[in-house]
């Protein structure tokens, strides 16, 4: 995995060590640097990048000034010679915080930490299915194409699951660990060990029943606690 990364300093020896630095991590790539904040602002307007090199003391605008008007914001490393500002940076929700004059060692060990989470947010996303909306599994010799917005839930018979969908009873010989994985764990919840439901297809709760297409599905103890707690902040309300 390669990040893409920039460097923001007004002072052109700190750009450059930034930029030899970049050039000894082949996990690096350099996509440009700048000494001011605006063009920096112009430039992710219309680029992505996963990393910014960020100085907090700039003319014109700061790099705390500058964190605060992005929308969607990269991976940030603060570069410094001030101290002080390390609890302002670290509420914008920095990855590292560099004090000038910083060590490659201690450089290598700030861009080993994105790496690492970044690795990590991507593996997430690929376990998700990423943008799909749709999986494949094999039923009766075919392999079946499941829509994530058709399933009402999904139910476990020991080593088998039922997928139900608003047409069909998909029958997969599946883990429900396996499962699991595949959806997003935003739309979809388990509920019992036997059961896993659509939070979206969610008619209403009976005491310790959900109810999914005229269907009573029971909350296990086990579960209980947690699918209500995903039930109040998304602004549904126990019956």
């Amino acid at each position: 995995m390669i990040l893409k990364c920039i460097a923001v300093d007004d002072e052109p020896l700190a750009l450059d060590i930034i930029t030899d630095y970049i050039s000894q991590v082949p996990f690096l790539k350099l996509q440009k640097t700048f000494k001011d904040g605006i063009s920096v602002i112009e430039f992710l307007a219309s680029n992505n990048v996963d990393l910014i090199f960020l100085d907090i003391e700039m003319g014109g605008i700061s790099g705390t000034q500058l964190l605060k008007t992005l929308q969607k914001k990269p991976k940030v490393i603060m570069t410094t010679a001030y101290r002080n500002y390390a609890v302002d940076a670290f509420d914008l929700d920095v990855t590292d915080y560099l004090l000038k004059p910083f060590s490659f060692e201690r450089f290598l060990k700030a861009v080993e930490k994105v790496y690492t989470l970044q690795k990590g947010e991507q593996k997430n996303t690929e376990s998700n299915g990423g943008d799909k909306d749709y999986f494949f599994v094999k039923s009766n010799y075919k392999m079946v194409k499941v829509n994530f917005d058709d399933i009402l839930y999904i139910e476990g018979l020991s080593e088998y699951i039922i997928i139900k969908t608003k047409t069909a009873n998909i029958i997969t010989l599946q883990s429900f660990k396996n499962i699991e994985k595949t959806l997003p764990e935003s739309s979809f919840v388990r509920i019992h060990k036997s059961y896993l439901v659509s939070l979206s297809k969610i008619d209403c709760i009976d005491g310790q029943n959900v109810i999914i297409a005229k269907k009573e599905l029971p909350i296990g103890s086990k579960y209980k606690d947690n699918f209500f707690n995903i039930i109040s902040s998304t602004g549904r309300n126990k019956t």
